[in-house]
């Protein structure tokens, strides 16, 4: 299992945001770091084919995101930074069944009330879901990733909204979970114990390595 760049470069209305991208991701937990601005939500969005490469290719577990969307994003969760973002339907318990419905599995509401009691929000489920809390909410969020059974989770700033208690127990399930792990985030004390961190600079990667490397570079050089 792998999530492979080649040479994969994006850009926007003719700005480059990245450039020359060339890894191979097998890790079980991976961290990305750099500043605002840096690509780094745009390489988490190439992972999944929420953002296709202008050149180059992604691809993941031998399946290219520009000819295989669905099957990619069968294998690749993601949980973007605002869970509103991705709460779409009116209740708890019809919000964490509508990914794996999607997908087209036939067990998708045995799926997600399977996600929902990991996340203690079983007995919220007929609950609206706007109505939850922010940390509920990116329960729910993450209970609707969960029971899709994916391969590989990227999450996109899953600490920005909460404080520093909430942030290392977020920090702490997403370290329990069985999937290989993409997390991009700016709290890098939380990194401690990843396998590897990748530093991009103006869509670049200018290091890559272990945490504890990665993390003086980046406060060393672009902070």
């Amino acid at each position: 299992m792998s999530v492979t760049f080649e040479r994969a470069c994006v850009s926007f209305d003719g700005r480059a945001v990245l450039s020359d991208i060339s890894l191979t991701l097998a890790e079980p937990r991976i961290g990305v770091i750099g500043n605002n601005g840096s690509g780094k939500s745009t390489l988490a969005r190439l992972i999944n084919g929420l953002v296709m490469p202008s050149a180059g290719r992604v691809i993941v577990d031998d399946l290219d995101t520009r000819t295989h969307g669905p099957d990619v994003r069968r294998r690749v969760g993601f949980v973007f930074q605002n869970p509103d973002a991705q709460i779409v339907m009116p209740t708890v318990a019809e919000d964490a069944a509508f990914g794996p419905k999607m997908h087209g599995l036939a067990d998708a509401q045995i799926r997600a009330d399977a996600a929902l009691a990991r996340f203690n929000l079983e007995k919220m489920k007929n609950r609206a879901a706007f109505s939850l809390s922010g940390g509920e909410k990116q329960s729910l969020a993450l209970a609707g990733v969960l029971a899709t059974d994916p391969a590989w989770i990227v999450f996109d700033e899953p600490t920005t909204m909460l404080d520093r208690k909430r942030a290392k127990a977020a920090m702490s399930a997403i370290n329990a979970l069985p999937q290989r792990v993409i997390v991009v985030t700016h709290h890098v004390e939380l990194l401690t114990g990843f396998d590897r961190v990748i530093v991009l600079d103006e869509g670049r990667v200018v290091h890559d390595g272990p945490p504890e490397k990665a993390v003086a570079f980046y406060v060393g050089n672009l902070t």
